[in-house]
């Protein structure tokens, strides 16, 4: 009897010679659950709502509830002065790397463009990397002025913000290497740059985009592509078809897909709002301008309430999540899922979550 060579087995075996690290990264975040390819879940650890040491309490809980990874947001300012928090995400991840033992950790995202010199960023994911024994990857994305503005920086449009992603991530892929460098661009410089505590493992650099010029900017110069969610299928065909098509021309067959998307545990609008007081500030007019997370407030709450609520999926049981984020897998074919969710009691929805809702989910395709 001969070994039957399945199409699937053939598309691994190829990518095992052409793309080495790429392959062993797809099959750490495509996982089988009773005999199917399925996405990781991860949780989503927001620094704009919780203390620092909380979130590392909550990995923890999310790590012994069953999700496969978490991602860890990282902000200068919150969205709103009143309910909010904004620890050093680099610190936090480092005390859950020690903390937990297994789940995967990623940004999502942090920009190396104003506050941090793209090398810093390196040497911060080295750091992780070692760590957390080979679990990390850095989400990177363009910035935003809420956290770059305060800082004395402008915030300029997205043609110079693109640009600058593109030497910044020049320097932290080759220094991420191994590799000494020289750098003389438009925006950054290094001189003899070397990593003296390097990663013990290849860390993937994924990118976040919002539109489709970015999207192709991540198929071109990342591993993977990070989005968040609102409408399925305009994300489908305005940032992941060019994203992945301009991976196929680079010659990466292996492009994972990360998506979150927001959701509110809530029994009734009132329990609704009270849990997304620290984010309302996030559906703002002005929110892409701001300085001062009190502006940012203090718009929000101009608002009616019902006209923020309408910008998430209110959810109030296991078949409620089921039904938000099971599109991600089977209609964006995801690699990994991110619950970006709050509530009340946020400790029971880790719970809740890992025992209902993520084993529902895994059992899609």
């Amino acid at each position: 009897m001969y070994p039957i060579i399945t199409k699937e087995i053939r598309y691994y075996l190829k990518n095992l010679i052409t793309h080495p690290f790429l392959f062993y990264y797809h099959l750490l975040t495509r996982m089988r659950y009773n005999n199917k390819i399925v996405a990781q879940i991860f949780y989503f650890l927001g620094h704009e709502q919780f203390q620092p040491e909380i979130l590392v309490e909550h990995a923890a809980l999310a790590e012994q509830a069953g999700f496969d990874g978490v991602m860890v947001s990282e902000h200068f300012h919150p969205w709103v002065v009143d309910s909010g928090a904004s620890g050093f995400a680099l610190a936090t991840l480092g005390a859950i790397a020690v903390k937990t033992n297994k789940i995967k950790l990623i940004t999502g995202v942090i920009s190396p463009l104003f506050r941090y010199h793209p090398a810093v960023i390196a040497q911060a994911a080295a750091t992780i990397d070692r760590l957390s024994n080979g679990r990390f990857t850095l989400g990177l994305g363009a910035g935003e002025s809420i956290n770059e503005a305060p800082l004395g920086f402008s915030f300029p449009g997205y043609k110079e913000r693109s640009q600058r992603i593109r030497e910044a991530i020049a320097i932290i892929s080759g220094l991420l290497n191994g590799n000494k460098i020289d750098f003389s661009g438009n925006f950054y410089t290094t001189s003899h740059a070397k990593l003296y505590s390097p990663p013990y493992h290849r860390v993937p650099i994924f990118l976040a985009a919002g539109g489709t010029k970015s999207g192709i900017l991540a198929g071109e110069i990342t591993d993977g592509l990070i989005v968040s969610v609102k409408k399925t299928e305009e994300t489908l065909e305005a940032i992941i078809k060019p994203a992945q098509q301009k991976a196929r021309e680079e010659k990466k067959e292996n492009f994972p897909i990360v998506a979150s998307r927001w959701s509110v545990f809530a029994k009734d609008e009132h329990e609704a709002w009270e849990a997304v007081k620290p984010w309302r500030g996030l559906r703002a007019p002005h929110r892409d301008t701001a300085v001062d997370p009190q502006e940012l407030q203090n718009e929000a709450d101009a608002l009616p309430k019902q006209e923020i609520l309408a910008r998430y999926s209110i959810l109030a049981s296991v078949e409620d999540y089921v039904s938000a984020y099971s599109p991600l897998i089977e209609t964006l074919h995801a690699d990994i899922v991110v619950i970006q969710t709050t509530g009340v009691n946020q400790k029971q929805i880790i719970d809740l979550l890992g025992k209902e809702v993520v084993p529902e989910l895994k059992k899609l395709k």
